[in-house]
């Protein structure tokens, strides 16, 4: 049995922890806040729950696939780590309502619609991807498990590298629907000429699979990988920041633990920081940040409402531009998640959710601020409200880059250091920190960008999989 320190206790920690532990492994987990989580947390706003970080959860396989790996591990019946998670997920009715330049549509585009004839042509050649991106979710790209959904990918895309040249080269797809389509790229935290052609795939993906909510909120997911680790016997310990990573020890200010491996859930810059006790140089390009405004409302919202909406730029060309510049856009892409009384949270008051892409330029925010108050009025407008939102908002708090930097990545980037397009989403970076260090294995956001709570669940697994390969040999040497 070794001991293995994880280093944060954001998911992508909690998930390795999961697995370490039911390898039969001592593992402690050791965060510096109050709460676990990561930048997936819980806030409470009037006596109302709402919670930051991802809103929605997509490719539900890896999510079952990590499941199946803790039963394989602890030799347990399959189906025992589900009831352990105690996770339901709920399926929602459509990816999401999107907005461009006075254009509304959801996905999947439903009949009538102008687009829905390109949307089922681009939706047979994609849709059905949802094994193959699972698999490269879960499986290093240079395994052998790996090469049939490669090649299927290869043969789909040809020779097109990026989102943006796979999706130009498509001239029947309307121009709306193809910006519709790139503006997921920014779920990496940057534009469609640095993500792979993979990205273009991943709405029909969401499409025909389904985008999902846990029941009671996504930072039930935080709560079930807690759950599972307890389980496994990992040692979680939550206020207690670490103050120096070295190869052997974690030191905290409540001692040193010993550790024959290390797991760093943190983002690349504090890493760096607690390897050598200098600040690192800020990189040249950071992927974006957000700032969040979470609201209790003092009444619903219009009928009919969408649940989740997506707002588009009129130029995306230009927000992607100003987010490649760390400038402040003149307009920007904004998610609206409306929750009625009831609805996911058990609350009795509806709640808005309002995330804005914003460049990693540390900033603090408030609701005047010219920024959020322009968007928050292109919203109203795009989500056909009556009157301006901000007439409906009770209590509320801000999330901005500020408080994104406060523990994670420079300026509050959201993913950290842009990485070159083939190493984003599942072509991800080796899951070892340095060859220097073969005892530091890392997971997070700032390692498997991208693709949101699945990266970062996929990201772990195939981290936490190495290492554990690598235990026995290290025990006989």
């Amino acid at each position: 049995m070794s001991r293995i320190v994880v280093v944060g206790g954001g998911i992508g920690s909690l998930a390795a922890a999961a697995l370490l532990g039911a390898a039969g492994h001592a593992v402690t987990v050791l965060e510096g806040g109050a709460n676990l989580g990561g930048k997936s947390r819980r806030v409470e706003v009037a006596g109302q729950r709402m919670d930051t970080g991802p809103s929605l959860f997509t490719f539900p396989g890896v999510w079952e696939e990590l499941l199946r790996r803790i039963d394989a591990l602890t030799g347990r019946a399959p189906g025992s780590a589900a009831g352990t998670a105690g996770l339901e997920l709920v399926r929602l009715a459509e990816v999401g309502t999107y907005s461009f330049r006075g254009e509304s549509c959801s996905l999947p585009v439903p009949p009538g619609h102008p687009w829905h004839a390109a949307w089922e042509r681009f939706a047979a050649l994609h849709g059905g991807l949802g094994p193959e991106v699972t698999t490269l979710l879960t499986t290093p790209p240079l395994e052998r498990a790996a090469y049939p959904a490669l090649t299927r990918l290869a043969r789909l895309y040809g020779g097109r590298l990026t989102t943006r040249s796979y999706l130009d080269s498509l001239p029947w797809l309307p121009e709306g629907l193809r910006e519709v389509i790139a503006i997921h790229t920014l779920n990496a935290g940057v534009s469609p000429t640095r993500t792979p052609a993979l990205y273009a795939s991943m709405p029909a993906v969401m499409a025909h699979d389904g985008v999902w909510v846990p029941r009671g909120g996504v930072y039930d997911l935080v709560l079930a990988l807690e759950r599972l680790a307890v389980d496994a016997g990992v040692d979680i310990s939550t206020g207690e920041p670490v103050e120096r990573v070295r190869r052997g020890s974690v030191r905290t200010a409540r001692g040193t633990y010993p550790a024959d491996a290390v797991v760093a859930g943190v983002d690349t810059q504090r890493l760096a920081r607690l390897l050598t006790g200098r600040t690192p140089r800020t990189p040249r390009r950071l992927s974006c940040s957000a700032v969040g405004l979470y609201a209790v409302l003092d009444r619903p919202l219009p009928e009919g409402t969408p649940r989740h909406s997506v707002i588009l730029p009129d130029s995306p060309e230009e927000l992607y531009g100003a987010l490649e510049a760390g400038a402040e856009p003149g307009q920007t892409m904004a998610f609206a998640n409306y929750y009625p009384a009831g609805e996911v949270y058990p609350n009795a008051a509806p709640t808005l959710a309002l995330l804005l892409t914003s460049p990693a330029n540390g900033r603090a925010y408030a609701l005047d601020d010219r920024f959020i108050a322009g968007e928050v009025d292109r919203v109203s407008r795009a989500l056909g409200l009556p009157e301006p939102l901000d007439g409906y908002l009770g209590e509320h708090v801000v999330l901005d880059p500020a408080y994104f930097s406060e523990a994670g990545s420079a300026g509050g980037a959201l993913y950290g250091a842009v990485h070159p397009a083939w190493l984003s989403g599942p072509f991800h970076v080796p899951a070892q920190w340095n060859p220097r260090r073969p005892w530091l294995w890392r997971v997070g956001a700032s390692v498997h960008p991208g693709g949101g709570l699945p990266a970062v669940l996929g990201g772990a697994m195939m981290s936490t999989e190495r290492l554990l390969r690598s235990l026995p040999r290290r025990r006989r040497s």
